[in-house]
């Protein structure tokens, strides 16, 4: 996805991250370029692959690769009627012509205290629309996809806002999720508005240990989101705040089945009504073996377009995109809190 020395991924992401101490001495893996994927095992045992599919980013294989697999062609016809902003910047890097940024840049870049994989990537500085500062991590430049991590999250909250505002979804009813359908079931209280929140009371722990819930979601289920569903309760909804990337999987699934309950549809939607709109010309959600997007997590993009999603200007001047969609949210949040 991103062009990287598979080694220099590896060594910069995954290798120094928390609980990879632990299985690092075991770890191999081979990238098959001319199949677009790979392959990892842990103490030659554990086999997992990973495979690239066009306009779909990669996914993690469980058996045989899942039906519901639309290629970018089946969006790409969207893009035509979709009003996209002009660009934010030419081709080229944009040097900052204030001191003042460059130290900023400088500052930015020199993290010595910091693991390798929270080390930064790339800066883009935004002002009235164009970018008059940015600078790249040897290796990275202006049409690296980056990995969103839980940015990705922000983007699946400003999902939620779209549908909040067409009447499609409302945050302060019960989750529509069929596990929780049972009026006896403790769950079924659980809403969109606590999921958002990370205030479900599931019992979804996620720590830095490779062993975690999380983990096996992330990386051992087909259905990520199914897994997440069906985890118990370890608070009453609404009682007790936990950061957990089950909840965002969850809303994920809903998002997914409110808009057609297809990946294609996840990509038409996105694209139609946040992606275009903003001008988010290179972005690639992934998704599960369900056709659930990874919202948790997932989301790569170039860092201009990651600006973008952060601020957008209108033909008309005012600020709009994701500003006035999250704003979509937190009415609707204040409205039925």
């Amino acid at each position: 996805m991103s062009g990287l020395d598979p080694d220099q991924a590896y060594s910069e992401s995954l290798k120094p991250r928390p609980g990879m101490s632990l299985v690092n001495w075991a770890v191999r893996y081979d990238v098959d370029t001319a199949r677009t994927q790979v392959s990892a095992t842990v103490a030659d045992a554990f086999l997992s692959r990973a495979v690239y599919r066009d306009g779909l980013g990669c996914i993690v294989i469980h058996g045989e690769e899942p039906a519901d697999s639309p290629a970018r062609g089946d969006v790409a016809g969207e893009q035509a009627f979709i009003p996209l902003l002009p660009e934010i910047a030419g081709p080229a890097v944009v040097e900052p012509t204030d001191e003042r940024l460059r130290t900023a840049q400088d500052r930015a870049f020199t993290e010595p205290d910091h693991p390798p994989y929270r080390r930064t990537r790339a800066v883009v500085v935004l002002y009235d629309g164009h970018v008059i500062a940015e600078r790249y991590a040897p290796g990275y430049g202006v049409a690296t996809p980056l990995l969103g991590y839980s940015a990705t999250k922000s983007v699946i909250s400003a999902l939620v806002g779209i549908l909040v505002r067409q009447g499609r979804l409302a945050v302060e009813q019960p989750a529509p999720v069929a596990a929780w359908s049972d009026p006896s079931d403790p769950r079924h209280a659980i809403t969109i508005d606590q999921l958002l929140r990370m205030t479900s009371g599931l019992a979804l722990d996620e720590t830095q240990s490779p062993f975690n819930p999380v983990a096996r979601m992330l990386y051992l289920e087909r259905d990520m989101a199914g897994f997440a569903e069906s985890a118990g309760l370890e608070a009453a909804p609404g009682s007790a705040w936990n950061y957990t990337s089950g909840n965002t999987l969850i809303i994920s699934k809903i998002i997914r089945d409110a808009v057609g309950g297809h990946a294609a549809d996840v990509l038409r939607f996105a694209q139609r009504e946040l992606f275009g709109p903003l001008g988010m010309r290179n972005v690639t959600l992934e998704f599960d073996a369900t056709g659930t997007p990874v919202g948790s997590t997932y989301m790569l993009a170039p860092a201009r377009d990651w600006a973008r999603f952060g601020a957008s200007h209108g033909p008309d001047g005012d600020i709009e995109g994701v500003g006035r969609l999250v704003a979509d949210v937190i009415d609707a949040l204040r409205t039925h809190s």
